[in-house]
C-alpha cells in the first residue's frame, strides 16, 4: 500500500462530504454499515469525540447524524435482525487485525 500523505484540506473535504452522503442515506442503517464494513455512523462519530479530546461522544454523534442520535434512531433506526448482528459480528471481527 502506498504512504501517500493527503493534506488536510483534501481530507476534511472528503470527510464533510462523507457525512453528508451518510446524513442522506437514511435508509442504510448502522447495523448494515457494520456488517459490511466494520464501522457505522457511531464509530465515525466516536473517532471524532476521541480525536477532539473535549468533545462528548453525543456531541459528536450529533454532528455525524445531523440531528440528536436519540431523535436520529427513533426516526430511522430499526431492530437488528439475528442476521444482521451476525454479519456484524463477523465483520468486526475482522478490525482486530488493524486496530
Amino acid at each position: 500500500m502506498a504512504d501517500t500523505i493527503m493534506n488536510d484540506a483534501v481530507a476534511a473535504t472528503a470527510f464533510r462530504r462523507l457525512v453528508k452522503h451518510l446524513q442522506h442515506r437514511t435508509d442504510v442503517q448502522n447495523i448494515d454499515l457494520m456488517g459490511l464494513a466494520g464501522f457505522c455512523r457511531n464509530c465515525l462519530a466516536d473517532w471524532i469525540a476521541e480525536a477532539d479530546g473535549s468533545m462528548s461522544r453525543d456531541q459528536a454523534r450529533e454532528i455525524i447524524h445531523g440531528m440528536p442520535f436519540s431523535e436520529w434512531k427513533a426516526q430511522y433506526q430499526d431492530e437488528a435482525t439475528p442476521e444482521q448482528l451476525a454479519r456484524m459480528k463477523e465483520s468486526v471481527a475482522k478490525n482486530a487485525d488493524n486496530h
